[in-house]
């Protein structure tokens, strides 16, 4: 149940600050958006699934805490970030 692996280059591709970058808040942000909603969908129809939900309650609380490093570090990429994701805050 994880993304596919064109589809994560694609998304590291987007948001990475330079060559190679696969480790900056955008990019781990951007992944976990990503699997956030796979995982979402996934849930839709199998709402008795309590360990993936479980997962997905992780992966939203470590997104939150890399939101709040890069709203700390930097408002300006904070704001970007948020906006190109369409995420509410």
């Amino acid at each position: 149940m994880s993304v596919s692996p064109v589809r994560k280059q694609e998304t590291i591709g987007k948001f990475a600050q330079h060559q190679g970058d696969t480790g900056s808040p955008e990019v781990q942000v951007a992944l976990l958006s990503e699997r956030i909603s796979h995982l979402t969908e996934h849930l839709k129809n199998n709402h008795k699934d309590h360990h993936s939900r479980r997962g997905l309650l992780k992966m939203v609380g470590q997104r939150r805490a890399l939101l709040d490093y890069l709203k700390r570090k930097n408002l300006d990429r904070y704001k970007k970030l948020i906006d190109t994701l369409g995420l509410r805050r």
